[in-house]
């Protein structure tokens, strides 16, 4: 079964980091680009942050460029999330994505072969 599995996510307090993992299993994720989105409650999903498939190229939201670092290791079949800094508004499910065709692109209306189930990331004092 071909899936892709988040992990890491959790509750964290404003200012904390925390790192997300997204793993692919029953297929080799370095053919595709990855992007990870979130959706709060009430709001729209919103790409936050992919890399190409050998990870030459990154793109982020502006609300989180300089908080949030994109990588990937092949060998580990595994790209990750690096948060710094977090505020309340990067609470939300984060959901990672991959792209056979290897584009990097936030747009959630982009055709992803792949989609995680999501993770919760909670900011609270």
């Amino acid at each position: 079964q071909k899936l892709l599995v988040e992990s890491g996510g959790g509750l964290v307090q404003p200012g904390g980091s925390l790192t997300l993992s997204c793993a692919a299993s029953g297929f080799f994720l370095d053919y595709y680009s990855v992007t990870w989105f979130r959706q709060a409650p009430g709001k729209e999903r919103e790409g936050v942050s992919c890399i190409s498939p050998r990870g030459s190229a990154t793109d982020y939201a502006d609300s989180v460029k300089g908080r949030f670092t994109i990588s990937r290791d092949n060998d580990k079949n595994t790209v990750y999330l690096q948060m710094n800094s977090l505020n309340l508004e990067d609470t939300a499910v984060y959901y990672c994505a991959a792209d056979v065709k290897g584009f990097t692109t936030l747009d959630p209306l982009n055709t992803f072969d792949y989609w995680g189930q999501g993770i919760q990331v909670t900011v609270s004092s």
